[in-house]
């Protein structure tokens, strides 16, 4: 199943091309009072929603993909949990390039010894929402990366049980400031987290690792990697993050980016891509 959100907050299944409206089924969710739970409440209650999303797709008409405004695919993230240098190629040219690592020891490390970092949640944004560069005197670069959202309570969970916990997957930007702060400041600017086209269930994507990613800018070629290049892969990076945090519904786990980071400007076109996940283009302006 593809789930996305689009136009204002609508909720569809996405078939070939087009999307199919499915809002009326999120009416079996709980309701909820203050204070609200720190993770999404649709991600949550998927397993148990499948049937009537089901249903209420064969009901609906159909509508043009192109014609829709795509979000976000989750609304309430708790926490954005994100890896660095989780590639070698891309810890070997953070290691070289000075304008990457900016003499900051803990980006020349490999991920075993930095650890992750958060994101704020309020950096996300959707496919249809364009990245706004704040601050052009800097440079500031793309970072094309697989997304893995948690979909049940995960704590000190094992690599052989953790793909369990995850509900699906979808493309991550992970855009960042270059500078000699701490990621988590320079990544974490409003639309600096761009999530979509969709939810990719994982059911239909039962083993993240094997799948070719990619990103052009004005139709440039920039990154081109793929998953089973991950130092860590995605059953390690849960295993590591719930060893620290609980990992609750709708958590996003950004799992690194590899080499070919390049700046973006305003007026720029970032198209990404990721096997069996699917494509989207993403608008750079300024502020």
């Amino acid at each position: 199943m593809r789930i996305c959100q689009f136009n204002d907050h609508r909720f569809g299944i996405v078939e070939r091309g087009t999307v199919r409206d499915v809002t009326s089924a999120l009416a079996a969710l709980p309701s909820q009072r203050y204070p609200f739970p720190c993770s999404d409440i649709f991600i949550a209650a998927l397993p148990a929603l499948r049937e009537s999303l089901n249903a209420a797709a064969a009901q609906a008409t159909p509508q043009p993909l192109t014609q829709a405004r795509l979000l976000s695919p989750v609304a309430n993230p708790g926490k954005i949990v994100a890896a660095p240098v989780n590639y070698q190629k891309h810890l070997d040219e953070a290691r070289t390039d000075a304008a990457l690592h900016h003499n900051n020891t803990g980006h020349q490390q490999e991920i075993r010894r930095t650890g992750l970092f958060l994101k704020a949640p309020s950096s996300i944004i959707g496919p249809s929402q364009p990245v706004v560069i704040r601050h052009p005197d800097r440079r500031t670069d793309h970072e094309v990366e697989l997304a893995a959202v948690i979909g049940r309570p995960c704590k000190a969970v094992s690599r052989d049980q953790a793909l369990s916990y995850v509900a699906g997957y979808c493309i991550g930007l992970d855009i960042t400031i270059r500078g000699p702060e701490e990621r988590s400041f320079r990544k974490s600017l409003d639309t600096y987290t761009v999530l979509g086209p969709w939810l990719v269930t994982a059911d239909e994507l039962p083993d993240p690792s094997g799948l070719d990613l990619a990103i052009d800018v004005n139709g440039e070629a920039r990154q081109r990697a793929n998953t089973r290049d991950l130092i860590l892969g995605v059953p390690e990076l849960i295993e590591l993050a719930s060893s620290f945090y609980t990992l609750l519904p709708g958590d996003v786990l950004l799992t690194g980016t590899p080499e070919g980071v390049a700046p973006i400007r305003p007026g720029d076109v970032m198209h990404a891509c990721i096997q069996g996940i699917g494509e989207m283009t993403v608008q750079v302006r300024p502020a």
